[in-house]
């Protein structure tokens, strides 16, 4: 039976992640949508949809980062998370993923597109197994990972959660 960050790593043969954790993608439709089908915020065709696994250990983060279509997160195994979305007006929604609906906690959420998001774990010495559903489908060109200067401009009222969740500035 898979227990720990490093066993679900090792099986589902997942890699690094830009923003932080480890992923592998599991699926992207073989079709597309033509760009004259899409909202002009999209640069050219997408697929209908793709899909992740992802992995977060305590002590990692997923950076703040924003993309242009919506994102379902699905909880599959591990300690809560929290999904911190910030809407392009500055209010914050904390989404606690995980199996203890007692405790405030869901199995699906979706971050809607355009937001600026990251999340980490909840609790010490455990990891948070989840998946994300993006559609119109996820393409590196549509994702903007968050710069803590910028963020903290925009957004001064968040400025804690800013920094736990960026990396500083390079000097």
């Amino acid at each position: 039976m898979t227990t720990t960050a490093a066993d679900w790593v090792k099986t589902l043969q997942l890699s690094p992640h830009p923003e932080g954790g480890y992923f592998r993608e599991t699926y992207r439709s073989p079709e597309s949508l033509d760009p004259s089908h899409l909202p002009d915020r999209f640069g050219g065709p997408r697929c209908f949809s793709t899909a992740i696994y992802f992995l977060l250990e305590s002590g990692q983060f997923s950076t703040l980062h924003r993309i242009q279509s919506d994102e379902v997160w699905h909880f599959y195994s591990g300690g809560s998370l929290t999904v911190y979305a910030i809407a392009p007006d500055g209010e914050l929604n904390k989404i606690k993923l995980g199996n203890n609906p007692e405790a405030g906690e869901t199995w699906q959420a979706v971050v809607p597109a355009g937001y600026w998001f990251g999340a980490a774990v909840n609790a010490a010495n455990t990891y948070t197994l989840v998946g994300c559903t993006v559609a119109p489908g996820f393409d590196f060109a549509d994702f903007e990972l968050g710069d803590r200067t910028q963020l903290l401009q925009k957004f001064p009222q968040h400025q804690a959660l800013i920094e736990k969740l960026t990396h500083p500035p390079l000097s």
